[in-house]
């Protein structure tokens, strides 16, 4: 991003926070953690800006979880998404976003039946869907359709592959496994290692498969192999008491945050103190209902934000964010990021709203594939292959106080 643009942001971003000051926040959003949440009503956010006369006006829309078991990313995504909305038609730059997002409660089926409302409501561009499984069953219809689709978090290879319309704003499975074998071993954070994963999930799979792999090339010594599926996710004694009697120190967690809730408070049931690692889809922990966030001091996880960084495009984010919905977790930054990744290549492309969905997927595909780079409060400089891959840098994080720290 030039640094005229980025004044303008700021500037923005500034008058957006005055605008906030008298709205209020809701508190942050909660999920369950192996069943179902109820519907919440969705939070306050700043009134909508109206399109000025002459504005290029394109319809972007979301798919994700704001229900169920994985409500904490969806919710999260969404909000992000709508700061990044706010912001842009703030600008009046002469390009206005209206934006609309469904939810699909982290279900395949439900996420097709989201996009299609989305369709029937004017849809250009896809920022979505939130999770893998729901990805993995819209991408192909993205494809057929000739939309756009970048995706903010569904992070396996399967997403992106075969599909030249399918880009990602996160780190694909096999980089997460890579980087953090790197990682553990590159910081010495243990020497007996513990593999707790769901062979049941797309994400989990991909991600200890390209973990084992690395672990074995950097000399980290995995002593312990279990496994769950989604229908077991409740009981983890198995899993854990394999851990502790094979004396591992560390434990890798490549699962979302209900399960992990439950692993770090059956463990410390059973006066189990190891080291925690996770991943990206361990984000969000900290939010979950009913669970004692103490039991989380310490844990590590690889992600691409940092919420205490103190450049100012980050600062202004997370305060908006705060003051709306509560402490933003990697999946509102990776929302906030694709709304402006979008409307960047939207300006850089010359893209019309006038023009066919169609048209417009060609010429995003073209500038994705023709080193369009972006700076983002998830990574400076992205840029993305020909198979919609992301390139950027994880950042190691810690859980101190309640809060997460960069290591």
């Amino acid at each position: 991003m030039n640094t005229k643009k980025l004044l303008a942001l700021l500037m923005a971003a500034a008058m957006l926070l005055a605008l906030l000051a008298g709205c209020g926040g809701s508190s942050a959003p909660s999920a369950a953690t192996t069943e179902a949440a109820p519907a919440a009503e969705a939070p306050e956010a700043a009134p909508a800006a109206e399109a000025a006369e002459g504005d290029m006006v394109f319809h972007i829309g979301g798919v994700g979880p704001l229900t169920g078991a994985a409500a904490i990313y969806g919710n999260a995504h969404n909000n992000g998404c709508q700061i990044a909305v706010d912001e842009i038609n703030a600008l009046n730059s002469g390009i206005h976003i209206e934006y609309k997002f469904e939810d699909d409660e982290h279900d395949a089926e439900k996420s097709v039946n989201a996009y299609n409302a989305l369709k029937d409501w004017g849809l250009q561009i896809l920022v979505g869907p939130t999770t893998t499984k729901p990805a993995l069953s819209v991408g192909p219809e993205t494809n057929a359709d000739r939309i756009f689709m970048l995706t903010p978090s569904a992070s396996s290879v399967d997403v992106i592959d075969g599909k030249d319309n399918v880009y990602q704003l996160c780190f694909t499975d096999p980089n997460q496994g890579t980087a953090s074998a790197q990682y553990i071993s590159e910081q010495g954070l243990g020497s007996k290692i513990a593999v707790i994963y769901n062979n049941s999930d797309a994400y989990s799979t991909g991600i200890y498969n390209t973990f084992a792999e690395e672990a074995a090339n950097v000399g980290l010594e995995i002593v312990s192999t279990t496994t769950f599926t989604d229908d077991s996710a409740n009981d983890f004694s198995v899993q854990l008491n394999a851990a502790k009697d094979a004396g591992a120190d560390l434990v890798f967690l490549p699962i979302y945050y209900g399960p992990a809730s439950l692993i770090l408070t059956q463990a410390a049931g059973m006066g189990y103190e190891p080291k925690f690692f996770g991943v990206d889809g361990m984000d969000g922990i900290l939010t979950v209902e009913g669970f004692d966030t103490a039991l989380a001091e310490g844990v590590m996880l690889l992600t691409p934000f940092n919420a205490d960084a103190d450049d100012a495009r980050t600062q202004a984010f997370v305060s908006t964010y705060t003051e709306r919905y509560g402490d933003p977790n990697q999946f509102a930054a990776d929302g906030y990021d694709c709304i402006w990744a979008i409307y960047n290549a939207i300006q850089e492309a010359g893209i019309t709203p006038d023009m066919t969905n169609e048209e417009i997927c060609d010429k995003l595909i073209e500038l994705f594939n023709g080193g369009f780079s972006y700076d983002g409060i998830t990574g400076e400089a992205m840029t993305w292959s020909e198979t919609g891959e992301v390139s950027k840098a994880p950042k190691g994080m810690v859980i101190q106080d309640g809060a997460y720290v960069g290591m």
